[in-house]
């Protein structure tokens, strides 16, 4: 039972703990919002996230199989919209401005996971390797899911903690706008890599 749980485990760490959409957003919205006003955001993805495993496990990558263009049509539209926040997070002048001195609600970020291309890759990655096609698709998503509540959780409480933590170093506004321009310029290029 461990030997089929530890590589689960492995993949879901690797993956969660790397920098991608979810985890340079939640770092930003430490830096500018705290723990507290973040927390919506950071349950949004944990519980989201894991929801859309279970999602596509159950049917929805059929759906997407029969009618490629509906992926395409969630992949651009997510494409754009990360482009939009990573400009958003460049142009963030002090902490506590980002949109509006508004932090991602938890809906928000559940209906983020639909438009993360890294997400997708995630996801259908995860059910690609570790499902069987004489398994119960429920149990088998199921475990994938709750490893990444179990130990993707954490993570992205990591990179919480790590832009609540910055917040202490950045109270020069040279020094916030440098670190805001460079979350954004890495947003950006993390979208970039997922275009082709």
């Amino acid at each position: 039972m461990l030997e089929a749980l530890l590589p689960i485990v492995l993949f879901v760490f690797s993956t969660s703990i790397t920098p991608g959409p979810n985890n340079l957003m939640i770092m930003s919205s430490g830096l500018n919002f705290g723990v507290s006003r973040s927390l919506p955001h950071l349950l949004g993805i944990c519980i989201g996230f894991p929801a859309m495993i279970i999602a596509i496990g159950l049917g929805l990558g059929a759906l997407f199989s029969q009618f490629p263009i509906l992926h395409e049509i969630v992949r651009w539209v997510g494409i754009a919209y990360l482009l939009y926040l990573a400009w958003i997070i460049a142009n963030t002048r002090e902490v506590g401005s980002a949109e509006g001195k508004k932090p991602f609600t938890f809906l928000q970020a559940v209906a983020f996971q639909w438009v993360n291309p890294k997400g997708w890759i995630m996801a259908v990655g995860a059910l690609a390797a570790f499902t069987t096609p004489n398994g119960t698709m429920l149990w088998e998503a199921g475990r994938i899911a709750l490893t990444f509540i179990l130990i993707g959780g954490p993570c992205i409480i990591v990179w919480m903690m790590f832009g609540v933590g910055l917040k202490q170093l950045l109270t020069d506004p040279r020094h916030l706008r440098t670190f805001n321009i460079t979350m954004g310029l890495l947003l950006a290029a993390s979208v970039v890599t997922m275009i082709g």
